[in-house]
């Protein structure tokens, strides 16, 4: 049988079967990447001996009647912030060229130890400091539907490896929008989790307040069953999801401003057909949205900056010039304005938090725009400021509000609608997006 192009969820099951040695399954993704033509633009480096070697382990379980959950023995990629012990996390940068960790990232150990595969490291965004995913630093990742287009970022290689069909699924971070961008653009389905709710150890930072962790693949389950590898627990349970009598509400306030033609299009489409399967849509209008969206220059380059500083001015000049650039606007916040930011932010997360408590969700198109043109983002700064700021709107509302937030693929290329539920309500998010995925399928 095919290997190539399945979710993770069809592998596990045909490992289980044995239909698949985890053996080979390693083998055909290492052997689709080194014949890819565009496998240099995504993985910035692979691990093949880790990957055999838990891929032998993954047999020896099967084999032995001891597998560790659906996913054992399946290859997945990883964006290069995660630590890998003895191996080069880059984070994108040059100035972390040759950094070599001596241990893996939490994260990575535990879905190690749960039988994921690790087949390498993927390009990101220069710190992961932009939604565009460009990277002359590095690489720049292909967008799966535009050859001349961004990818998304940051998480630009995850998605891409999962688009191209170079691996079954993959793990990202999001600051801002940085899994649920690439994965809107790419067509896939990506999973935003509470702040909180993952270990950030051997993480390379960005903005620790806002910092998660999260998978990108080809489906909800997907997502479910690998947010159980990386807590090192159960996956949520997905089992008899109707949409019938689900209660969603549309963000009217920010998130539906300016949006362009398709992306309009697929999220009006997408509505309809939620309310065709049963669910009943309401109108959400919420100004602390606005007011909150005014604070997000303070709070993520201020935290940025300061994190990054004193690496950031020892060698400026390895920096791509517009990245650099975001940093250093952090620079003229003050510590009074930081701290009244946050207090505020507080305020009108329980105000957002009492508004919607009656929803099962809170929906919105994932991105305004289509992926831009990734030559015209290199030549033009206001285009690519312009761009990176629509890119990065509607996602950073989820990690403003503290919520956890599921995008999935809205019925036209590089599309996405998302759906938002309360901090730490992953498990009901997902079962709710699994209801939404048959609906729009």
């Amino acid at each position: 049988m095919t290997m190539l192009g399945q979710t993770a969820a069809e592998l596990g099951r045909a490992i289980d079967k044995g239909r698949i040695h985890p053996v080979e399954l390693v083998e055909a993704q290492l052997d689709a990447i080194d014949k890819h033509p565009l496998a240099g633009r995504i993985y910035a480096r692979l691990t093949p001996k880790r990957a055999r070697a838990e891929a032998m382990a993954a047999a020896g379980r099967v084999k032995a009647g001891l597998r560790r959950g659906l996913l054992d023995g399946v290859p997945v990629s990883w964006k290069d912030l995660f630590d890998t012990a003895g191996v080069a996390t880059e984070a994108g940068t040059a100035l972390l060229r040759r950094r070599v960790p001596e241990r893996d990232a939490l994260v990575l150990e535990r879905a190690t130890f749960q039988g994921l595969v690790c087949l390498g490291k993927t390009h990101m965004t220069e710190l992961a400091f932009s939604g565009l995913g460009i990277n002359p630093v590095t690489a720049s990742p292909p967008c799966i539907n535009d050859p001349g287009a961004a990818p998304g970022g940051s998480s630009s290689g995850a998605a891409a490896s999962v688009a191209f069909g170079l691996a079954p699924a993959a793990i990202g971070s999001d600051t801002g929008g940085s899994v649920r961008i690439p994965a809107a653009w790419n067509d896939l389905v990506g999973l935003k989790t509470t702040s909180g709710l993952l270990p950030l150890d051997g993480v390379v930072p960005l903005c620790e307040r806002f910092d998660t962790i999260g998978p990108i693949a080809r489906s909800v389950e997907d997502c479910a069953l690998l947010l159980g590898q990386l807590q090192g627990a159960a996956p949520p349970d997905l089992g008899g999801v109707a949409l019938a009598g689900a209660r969603l509400m549309v963000l009217e306030t920010v998130a539906l401003d300016d949006l362009r033609p398709a992306p309009e299009m697929a999220f009006d489409h997408s509505v309809a057909r939620l309310i065709a399967a049963g669910a009943t849509v309401e109108r959400l209008v919420a100004p602390e949205v606005a007011e909150a969206m005014s604070l997000a220059g303070i709070l993520f380059t201020a935290e940025a900056y300061a994190i990054w500083r004193d690496k950031i001015e020892a060698a400026p000049e390895k920096m791509f010039p517009r990245i650099l650039e975001r940093f250093r606007s952090g620079a003229s916040f003050t510590a009074a304005d930081y701290v009244a930011a946050w207090r505020r932010l507080e305020e009108l997360r329980r105000i957002w938090a009492a508004r919607v408590a009656t929803a099962d969700a809170v929906i919105l198109p994932t991105s305004p725009i289509l992926p831009p043109n990734a030559n015209r983002l290199m030549t033009d700064d206001a285009y690519f400021v312009t761009e990176n700021l629509l890119a990065l709107r509607n996602t950073r509302i989820g990690n403003l509000m503290g919520s956890c937030v599921l995008t999935l693929p809205a019925g036209e290329p590089s599309c996405g609608i998302s759906l938002m539920a309360p901090a730490f309500a992953e498990a009901r998010l997902l079962r709710l997006g699994a209801a939404v995925e048959a609906a729009l399928r």
